[in-house]
């Protein structure tokens, strides 16, 4: 959305209000100036924001998170238009603090939903492109552990609750397939407790010699590692997103939201999914766009063997 806004207005300034951990994956997009909103101070946070803005008027805010917190953080900004959601999307109070809308979308992609901001300021080129800059260092780091042309199956394993996450057993059910089909495969993710016991599950129960870098990339190498890579498997969760700005294809793991809203935007169609019919159980036919469905084991129906089908399917 905002490099659409960049090709449309090449001499605009933008700022950028956004969070510690993505700042890491956009620090060098050219033409931006971010300001960081570190949520885990607290109110401090707000205080923060409110100083770091001080004195800046802005033409136009784009209001495009719902939550409280950001409705609380927008009134740190001054802004002659303040652009937010159509009344049906603009909840947490959103319409409270912005004085225009942009226009309703019956059943969006979040993606979708993001470009509707884009188009409320003048965009008609609405084209797909993510340029997010990558150090020569990290490509290199990159290539020296997949160089191009291997065929290679990164894991990445863990969304950011439990309960996402799929079976270890059952993710190392679809790696030892792939190192059947002569596939090297690679768990990938960040350093929390939760992402290296799941990966050391993983390699429990695989039968296969699998290639560990969680916990030991930064944001920008594990962007340039999902470039390199031949098929992402993830849930729902940042790296499969990433992935899609790599060209890379993705096989998504849903059980708890639809895939058709926060799905991997370009592999819609590679996508395992058990949402609907757990939906449709939980709530019947007539559910509102975005319900997420509840439960701690809704992860479990999603078999291998479909998983390893769309991974076959890939392959070919």
């Amino acid at each position: 959305m905002v490099q659409s806004i960049q090709r449309r207005y090449p001499q605009l300034k933008i700022t950028w209000v956004l969070g510690k951990i993505e700042y890491q994956l956009l620090k060098h997009l050219p033409g931006v100036e971010f300001v960081i909103f570190d949520k885990s101070q607290g109110w401090r946070s707000y205080i923060n924001l409110k100083r770091a803005l001080k004195g800046q008027l802005f033409d136009v805010l784009l209001h495009m998170q719902i939550a409280l917190r950001a409705t609380i953080a927008s009134l740190a900004i001054s802004a002659k238009v303040r652009i937010g959601f159509d009344r049906f999307r603009a909840k947490e109070g959103q319409w409270l603090v912005t004085n225009r809308r942009i226009e309703p979308q019956a059943t969006p992609h979040v993606l979708d939903g993001f470009m509707g901001f884009a188009k409320a300021v003048g965009v008609t080129d609405t084209r797909l492109s993510w340029n997010i800059p990558v150090l020569a260092a990290d490509t290199e780091f990159a290539e020296s552990l997949i160089p191009s042309g291997s065929p290679i199956l990164v894991i990445c394993a863990a969304a950011s609750k439990a309960e996402r996450n799929w079976l270890p057993e059952r993710y190392a059910a679809v790696a030892d397939h792939a190192v059947a089909c002569g596939y090297r495969v690679m768990l990938c993710g960040g350093p929390t407790t939760l992402e290296k016991k799941l990966a050391e599950a993983i390699q429990g129960f695989a039968q296969s010699e699998l290639e560990d870098q969680v916990g030991k990339t930064s944001l920008l190498q594990l962007l340039a590692l999902l470039k390199q890579a031949s098929i992402v498997l993830a849930p729902d969760t940042g790296p499969a997103h990433m992935a899609v700005t790599q060209g890379t294809p993705v096989i998504g793991l849903y059980a708890h939201s639809n895939p058709r809203r926060t799905g991997p935007y370009l592999s819609q169609d590679s996508v395992v999914s058990v949402y609907d019919t757990i939906i449709r159980e939980q709530k019947g036919d007539d559910v509102p766009w975005g319900v997420r469905a509840k439960g701690e084991q809704l992860m479990q129906q999603i078999e291998v063997v479909a998983v390893i089908e769309q991974f076959n399917r890939m392959m070919r």
